[in-house]
């Protein structure tokens, strides 16, 4: 599966995110986490030392200059379609069967501009969800900026992430909007951080013809990443994962089943 997961920010998108990961990472495919989030938090979510966390692609200049052609034509023209398919294996950091990408933002010099770090970017994603037989899981901010139409339409779901809050509601439906503009007609909510006061069937009511395919209980223990270094370069879930594990392979297999 290809998931996109987005959300008001602090709903716990990334955590989401980094429960999904290492769900499918538990089968024996490889499955290739991106942080397309700004903020680059999925790394801590999963657990990786601060020392080990990968590099943000689009701030590294000089990959951008030389794989768009941008040092060499100083005047403003790029390739729009970079070498990119070696940088799956060179630039991410292995998190047991699960392989992390940073992609950090893409934008300069105003909202909608293509700029070189925004063409690698985006022939990378292209590569990942339509070249590759990889399972992937993509960390998004509070928006769906970094997908083109082939790759929205491409994409096997879009996860968007509510809380009990309303502005979270709100911030999906200004993100269903967005998505149904690119063509993207598999779309689901999770409720994240539910309590015994949370009302699903309000949230359902307010998210209207955008389906509740799962909900995660409320559990602090979670904001401290849900994998843990094992020893060589391993990785084994946290025990607050464990005790989520099941919702979450269950949520999968809803979603499944729904693509």
């Amino acid at each position: 599966m290809k998931i996109a997961v987005t959300g008001k920010g602090g709903v716990g998108k990334t955590t989401l995110s980094a429960m999904l990961a290492a769900a499918l990472g538990r089968g024996d495919r490889t499955v290739v986490a991106i942080d397309a989030d700004p903020d680059s938090n999925l790394a801590a979510a999963l657990g990786v030392p601060v020392e080990q966390h990968p590099v943000v692609l689009s701030e590294m200049r000089d990959l951008v200059a030389e794989r768009t052609g941008s040092r060499s034509d100083p005047g403003g023209f790029f390739r729009l379609n970079p070498k990119v398919d070696d940088i799956p294996d060179e630039y991410a950091v292995g998190v047991g069967r699960i392989r992390l990408l940073a992609l950090g933002g893409v934008n300069e010099g105003g909202g909608g501009c293509i700029c070189p770090a925004s063409a690698l970017v985006k022939a990378l994603l292209s590569h990942l969800i339509l070249g590759r037989d990889d399972a992937v899981v993509m960390d998004m901010e509070a928006g769906i900026e970094h997908l083109g139409r082939a790759t929205a339409q491409s994409m096997d779901a879009l996860l968007i992430v509510v809380d009990g809050g309303p502005w979270s509601r709100q911030t999906a439906r200004r993100i269903r909007k967005l998505a149904g503009d690119l063509g993207m007609t598999k779309l689901f909510a999770v409720v994240n951080r539910a309590g015994e006061q949370t009302d699903l069937d309000a949230i359902a009511a307010e998210l209207g013809d955008l389906p509740i395919i799962g909900r995660i209980a409320q559990d602090d223990r979670l904001a401290a990443g849900v994998m843990q270094p094992a020893g060589d370069g391993a990785y084994a879930p946290t025990n607050a994962l464990a005790d989520h594990l099941a919702t979450v392979e269950a949520l999968l297999a809803e979603l499944k089943g729904r693509i």
